[in-house]
């Protein structure tokens, strides 16, 4: 039999259209069990590579034939070798290009919907790390709002929409993903905007975003207002646009809400999310569409592949916003949280330019599940 390449965007298709899949994944079991491709319709086997030297007879039983099998592995070399193992055995088998490596580092551009002037808004879904970055373009030009350190992408797609990119926008200081703003805004000539009270110890220059700042974007007038939302940091900022779309950052999610403790400030910033999520959102109208900076779980995207629902909907049914009791909202947000991002206290110290680690180094400060939300 033969042995296919099979790219992430592949990988990518296959998930959001609900596609069977099989994927035999050969890293070892910590890394398994820590982070994994998952989908509606994907079933998994995790045996390690170095289990698998002498031959793979062992696990052919485990292995359905009649379905697209995908052998996975962290970088590629180790999934080639067990994927011809498995075409000598008479399976059609394909393996991961680039392997989680290359996964977590896949964005896959989505359009969200038009705006009301003229103009359309895109999110580029991480699927692989669960980041979602976001472009507003109008009048031939165009804002970036957290982007991922992979700043080629949002390049080549602002030349593919003609459009120039004129700003680049953190919601907060990051601390699950290395943040490409800064960098982007320099390839691109464009102004980096941070909040200035998430940026007190950083090292290059920003344009601060504050509460009530509002940026146009083209000849039609696209506004994009700022709204101080603090709990996930102290400076977490949100931003409406064209009255119809709310950007929240990592203060809420589809399915949870922002943790405030990756500062070490868990106790300090609960009055903070608790206000920002029950009082500044509740006055705001339940029609916004509610786009996040990370989505948490993979049943949360939509149909076409895109994350977002409306901020009424998410009052009825996210349990972080169910809470009604401070004392119980306080012990959900302070214990038994998740564990920290992988990294997190490098992650956030090359975001504020205090270290400079090489590509490969920041490759692997970003490995594994991001892990933003409470839950």
């Amino acid at each position: 039999m033969s042995i296919h390449m099979m790219t992430s965007k592949e990988v990518t298709k296959k998930v959001i259209d609900k596609e069977a899949l099989f994927i035999l994944d050969v890293r070892n079991k910590d890394d398994f069990n820590d982070w994994k491709i998952e989908g509606e319709n994907i079933t998994q086997l995790n045996v390690p590579y170095f289990d698998l030297l002498d031959g793979v007879e062992g696990i052919l039983d485990e292995i359905p034939a009649h379905r697209d099998i995908l052998v996975v592995c962290a970088k590629e070399g180790s999934s080639i070798m067990v994927a011809e193992m498995l075409s000598e055995a008479g399976l059609d088998v394909s393996y991961l290009k680039g392997g989680m490596k290359a996964w977590s580092e896949y964005l896959e551009p989505v359009k969200v919907g038009d705006l009301k002037a003229g103009g359309e808004i895109f999110q580029f879904v991480r699927i692989g790390k669960g980041c979602l970055s976001y472009m507003i373009a109008s009048g031939g030009e165009a804002v970036i709002i957290d982007a991922t350190r992979m700043t080629d992408i949002y390049v080549e797609f602002a030349e593919r929409m003609g459009v120039k990119i004129m700003h680049v926008f953190d919601t907060h200081l990051h601390a699950d993903h290395i943040s490409g703003g800064c960098a982007l805004a320099a390839k691109t000539n464009a102004k980096y905007w941070l909040p200035s009270k998430d940026a007190q110890e950083v090292t290059f220059d920003f344009n601060p975003l504050d509460d009530g700042n509002e940026v146009t974007v083209g000849n039609t007038a696209i506004r994009i207002q700022a709204l101080y939302s603090p709990g996930h940091t102290i400076g977490s900022t949100s931003f409406v646009v064209d009255s119809a779309y709310l950007l929240t950052g990592d203060i809420l999610f589809i399915d949870s809400i922002g943790r405030p403790d990756l500062a070490g400030m868990a106790e300090d910033w609960v009055k903070d999310l608790r206000d920002s999520l029950y009082t500044r959102y509740r006055e705001l109208s339940n029609e916004l569409i509610v786009l996040p900076a990370h989505f948490m779980r993979i049943e949360e995207l939509n149909e076409d592949g895109s994350v977002w629902k409306k901020l009424g909907e998410l009052f009825e049914k996210n349990h972080g916003l169910q809470i009604e009791e401070e004392g119980v909202f306080r012990k959900l947000v302070t214990e038994d949280l998740p564990p920290q991002p992988n990294a997190y206290q490098e992650i956030r110290q090359t975001n504020m330019g205090q270290i400079n680690p090489d590509e490969e180094e920041q490759r692997e400060m970003e490995i594994g599940p991001n892990r933003c939300a409470v839950r």
